[in-house]
């Protein structure tokens, strides 16, 4: 009995122990990624002067004129619209084609469809920076052919036409087409899990596919569609190196071009530029912080269905 007693104790102070450094490890990762934020959040409140003597502590005179400042020299009401139409256009996008693809590839079986699913899939291997060019010479090359065929036919006199470069549409396409990889990798996966009866039982009702898909696969693929949107969504707001080659016009860039200003002549206004990463921030601050919990299950659900 003492002996049960005994080892009972020490299961007890074992759990607490690793419980505690738990807790310990979560803390510490908690603060690193804490800590920035609020730094930067509390010198964006100092002037440049202020900053240079003063880096760690908070400011002694809170100096709100940075955001205005900030807002006016990188024209963030012009961008800010623009990051919000693509980060919601693209979204939609790689989630609407994703899960439609991931249907076909789950659960309308041919002989094209192990080809086209590994067409798809082998695109999480390539990186971004690994496309940049292909991708600059092939809009360049759509739009010349594009120009070209219009001329042929006589609806254009010179040629010119930005379809695909210098348009919110081609930065859409773009989009969609690089986050569908993973997109549809994920969906392909989680539409596996959903049992074929139920499509079975909706093709004998007399439905067809697209109604299948409406009524069946959509509904019940909201937990990978939460999935799919938050692993996207940041991506997409702080996305740079993409938009910097796809357009050149300051009406169709996007917040984070316009934070990229700030690295050049006014690199030494430091207030300013940190006001200019605050603004950048704060409307992923409160997504998080307005769909957490949503954003908790929808990871939950599409990992364990999976």
């Amino acid at each position: 009995m003492a002996e049960e007693l005994k080892a009972g104790a020490v299961q007890r102070i074992v759990g607490a122990v690793g419980k505690a450094l738990a807790y310990l490890v979560m803390g510490v990762f908690a603060f690193m990624t804490v800590a920035p934020i609020v730094w930067l959040a509390l010198n964006s409140f100092k002037s440049t002067q202020e900053y240079a003597l003063n880096r760690l502590g908070l400011p002694r005179v809170w100096t709100t004129i940075n955001y205005p400042g900030a807002w006016k020299l990188g024209e963030f009401d012009q961008l800010i619209g623009n990051s919000m139409l693509y980060t919601a256009g693209a979204t939609l996008g790689i989630i609407f084609f994703s899960i439609l693809a991931g249907f076909a590839f789950a659960k309308l079986r041919s002989r094209a469809t192990a080809p086209l699913y590994g067409s798809f899939v082998i695109g999480i291997l390539l990186s971004i920076q690994s496309l940049m060019v292909p991708l600059f010479i092939e809009v360049s090359q759509l739009d010349a052919l594009l120009g070209g065929l219009l001329r042929l036919i006589g609806l254009s006199k010179s040629g010119q036409v930005n379809f695909f470069y210098d348009s919110r549409i081609g930065v859409l396409l773009i989009y969609i087409g690089s986050g569908l990889p993973v997109a549809i990798y994920l969906a392909t996966e989680y539409i596996k899990g959903i049992p074929s009866a139920l499509l079975e039982a909706a093709r004998m009702d007399g439905a067809g596919y697209f109604m299948i898909f409406r009524r069946v696969i959509l509904p019940m693929s909201i937990p990978i569609a939460t999935t799919v949107a938050i692993l996207n969504i940041t991506g997409l707001w702080n996305e740079f190196a993409l938009i910097n080659i796809l357009v050149s016009k300051t009406s169709l860039k996007s917040l984070p071009l316009g934070i990229f200003r700030f690295s050049g002549p006014l690199t030494s206004d430091y207030g300013k530029q940190f006001a200019a990463l605050m603004i950048g921030m704060l409307p992923m601050l409160f997504f998080y912080v307005a769909f957490r919990r949503q954003i908790t299950k929808g990871v939950a659900a599409g990992a364990l269905k999976g």
